[in-house]
């Protein structure tokens, strides 16, 4: 019912957007010249304006952003970059940025969160690695476009295809995860471990992610302990509507776990919107265009598998299996110790209230077979979850320390 309701409420509102699309893209012809910069004689008129480009652009999208990366900057050349299917399941595409560059780059795969946003999140950190690695990374399907006769999708399956995309780079590659898919990441590092898998990774690094959530817990941890693992399966488990591909399978649907996001900072993400009327009334065009694009991503959400979410919450959040040696893959023990020869690095940072300082590190503790001179740790000051990740800390202090470890890992 939840679903559906939304849907109902959203088809309600086109209308709506479409009226004030409509509206505002016609008023800049209707009145020439008093919606730009500086004409002052049109100050109301852009107010006006303004209204009708907040509300066309109000509610979700579901539909993947492009990645719009078409070049980059290698040295002193600027190189194209196309995007690249090495590997397509039903839930997720192997997705490789080639560039037009003869010099082989360290292979890395970056492991995307399945967290209600699509992989686009990581477009900062492709962007910021691309110049000096040759960049894969896990392009995961909106779950409600995925026809149910292909089966469940849970922490198992995620951490098959980690392994099935390491295999399909090839030896040698590096993994990088991001937040949410550390815990599936070094599940799947440990079962090629254990079996002596030559895929292996060479090394990989761990931003940000929850591997024991009893450490400092967040608001992110406090709500998944506040209720039951029925509770969830009853209130924010639902079937995907008949219309799209996906019909009837369960999903815990995105934009509940965007508003969830939301509703832990809702005066920063007012403000943004205050930001972005203002500047659209002042005609300050450029601060305008980053926080839209901003919210175009933000804003544009995914549906989750439920057999995913629901052992997310209950294995990751509520029994901590994996710091508690209980954690299995498809039935079988895992043996955190079997790693090895994988080099480790983790980061954190600072003022993150989504996974909290000492989460992640703690992983160094729990690879009792990896030498320490393997291990490194990096604790960004200042820095928020997506400042890990994103922004300029992630470009100019956070990135010069993966790739510092990559390389003497390669």
């Amino acid at each position: 019912m939840i679903y559906q309701a939304y849907q109902s409420s959203v088809d309600a509102f086109e209308p709506i957007r479409a009226m004030a699309r409509a509206f505002g893209g016609a008023l800049p012809e209707l009145a020439p010249g008093q919606i730009e910069a500086g004409s002052f004689r049109g100050s109301w008129l852009r107010n006006v304006w303004a209204a009708c480009h907040i509300v066309a652009r109000g509610g979700f999208s579901h539909v993947r952003p492009n990645f719009g990366i078409t070049s980059v900057r290698v040295g002193k050349a600027t190189v194209d970059v196309t995007e690249e299917a090495v590997l397509r399941t039903p839930f997720a595409t192997l997705l490789r940025f080639r560039k037009d560059w003869s010099k082989p780059h360290p292979k890395v795969l970056l492991v995307a969160p399945m967290s209600g946003h699509f992989a686009t999140l990581l477009r900062a950190t492709v962007k910021t690695m691309l110049p000096e690695h040759d960049v894969y990374l896990t392009d995961w399907h909106n779950a409600r476009d995925i026809p149910v006769d292909h089966g469940r999708f849970g922490l198992d399956e995620y951490s098959e295809h980690v392994i099935h995309f390491l295999e399909a780079m090839g030896p040698g590659a590096h993994l990088v995860a991001v937040c949410q898919p550390c815990v599936q990441a070094l599940v799947a590092i440990a079962v090629m471990a254990a079996e002596k898998n030559p895929a292996r990774p060479a090394s990989m690094t761990l931003m940000a992610g929850p591997i024991d959530t009893r450490i400092n817990p967040g608001k992110v941890n406090e709500l998944a302990q506040s209720q039951t693992i029925e509770w969830f399966e009853k209130n924010l488990i639902d079937s995907v509507p008949g219309r799209y591909r996906g019909a009837y399978r369960k999903v815990y649907p995105g934009f509940l776990q965007i508003m969830a996001f939301m509703a832990m900072n809702p005066d920063r993400h007012a403000t943004a919107q205050g930001d972005l009327w203002n500047s659209l009334v002042r005609g300050d065009w450029k601060k305008a265009g980053s926080i839209k694009a901003f919210y175009d991503e933000y804003l544009a959400v995914l549906d989750l598998p439920a057999e995913f979410y629901l052992e997310t919450v209950r294995s990751v959040f509520q029994e901590h299996t994996l710091p508690r040696g209980l954690m299995t893959y498809h039935g079988k023990p895992i043996d955190l110790g079997a790693i090895r020869d994988t080099a480790l690095l983790t980061i954190e940072g600072e003022k993150d209230d989504i996974c909290p300082v000492g989460q992640t590190v703690v992983v160094h503790d729990m690879l009792t077979g990896l030498k320490p001179s393997l291990k490194q740790h990096y604790l960004q000051p200042d820095a928020g979850h997506y400042g890990v990740f994103s922004g300029r800390r992630w470009e100019n202090q956070v990135f010069p320390q993966l790739r510092d470890f990559i390389r003497a890992h390669d």
